[in-house]
């Protein structure tokens, strides 16, 4: 049980101090980093963290597969309780924040005012910063989920997180359910989904949320994936899922699963959606698109080399590339209206597999990279729902 003081109108006490677990270089375990508190500008909120949820480019990082500056508090994954706020920190929908409300918060901080926030493109801000991904300075120490507190800053979106919602349904929802909105209007813009055959490449969380969010919208859907298990959950979800390895007119294979919608009257693959980040699946989900059909790239984030595409087929085929990054305050709204209509319908809850303590958190970043569940939790204080 934390206790909080204010101590004039920005300083805030917090006792027990808050802790953030800082990684500093590879091979080395997570260090603990004790913070007093924080100073709330107006707009910024301090959030007590209820579950984090470790991301792959979590993983990546701490095994020096993706630059970042040091020293960095990981996690963008998180859902949390509101225990201070500053002056005019207000939710997405402008409703002033309130002291105990659950909270999710979006990926990034942007400022609203420079051309592309204005063009509403505020993931894209000129002097955008990101939560998880910025080296620790004195006034932010608590920049990161991995940790018992999060001081969210002005320009950040902050989402009401229903309380009847499993943590670990809502944790990852910045960075899934929000993308995976994101990727649905890319989609939507082009076309009516009631009635159309949309492909995924990739099974996991973002893949799978799509999914489901597409097939709410009334859409066929074929998800592609190597691993067996996340196959396994396409299929609890209500997609076709299909083997990549497999020969694609082979039982299982891409092309048997598009014959089979088309024997149903769905047609040819209009939409395909890239959420894994592999070069392979990046081709597929472009060469596999009938005329006129778009690609919306979700998933590659710099981890794999150049991808050729064959600039004449994509202008003879009137193939339209999409790609996108994070999302929208808007969008992580909707997104976990999705979470909170769909959740006792779809696995979601089982998505997340074990919940290690905050001083585990190597432990769990180890399993993360090489464990069945598509998220491992950290969950700082009591035993998360």
């Amino acid at each position: 049980m934390h206790t909080i003081t204010r101590v004039g109108a920005l300083d805030v006490i917090v006792k027990p101090s808050p802790v953030a677990m800082v990684w500093n270089e590879v091979g080395r375990r997570h260090d603990a980093l004790a913070a007093p508190g924080a100073r709330l500008a107006p707009g910024e909120a301090l959030v007590e963290v209820e579950l984090a949820t470790i991301c792959g480019a979590d993983v990546r990082v701490v095994h020096g597969e993706q630059p970042a500056p040091v020293p960095l508090v990981l996690g963008h994954e998180s859902v949390g309780r509101v225990v201070a706020v500053g002056e005019d920190a207000r939710r997405v929908e402008g409703v002033p924040l309130e002291l105990g409300d659950r909270v999710v918060w979006s990926t990034t901080v942007s400022c609203g005012e420079c051309d592309r926030c204005v063009r509403g493109l505020p993931q894209g801000c000129r002097s955008i910063a990101r939560y998880g991904h910025e080296r620790v300075h004195r006034g932010w120490e608590l920049s990161g989920g991995f940790a018992t507190h999060v001081q969210l800053r002005r320009g950040t979106a902050i989402v009401r997180a229903p309380e009847d919602v499993p943590s670990r349904v809502l944790a990852p929802a910045a960075c899934t359910a929000a993308t995976a909105l994101a990727a649905l209007d890319a989609a939507s813009a082009r076309f009516d989904l009631d009635g159309a055959l949309v492909l995924v490449t990739g099974a996991g969380l973002l893949g799978l949320t799509f999914a489901g969010m597409a097939m709410e919208a009334g859409a066929d859907v074929i998800v592609s994936d190597p691993d067996a298990s996340r196959r396994e959950l396409a299929a609890r979800f209500g997609a076709t899922p299909v083997d990549p390895r497999v020969r694609s007119t082979s039982p299982g294979g891409l092309a048997a699963a598009i014959a089979a919608h088309a024997e149903r009257g769905t047609g040819e693959v209009l939409v395909a959606v890239e959420t894994s980040g592999a070069a392979s699946a990046l081709r597929t989900a472009v060469d596999v698109l009938g005329v006129g059909g778009v690609a919306v790239l979700a998933g590659n984030v710099g981890r794999e080399p150049e991808v050729r595409l064959d600039a004449e087929s994509l202008v003879q085929r009137l193939i339209r590339v999409d790609a996108l990054r994070d999302a929208t305050g808007d969008q992580l709204r909707r997104g976990v209206a999705f979470l909170e209509r769909s959740w006792r319908a779809l696995p979601f809850d089982e998505l997340v597999g074990s919940t290690h303590p905050l001083a585990e958190l190597d432990e769990a970043i180890a399993e993360a990279a090489s464990g069945p569940h598509v998220r491992v939790g950290v969950a700082p204080g009591r035993r998360p729902v």
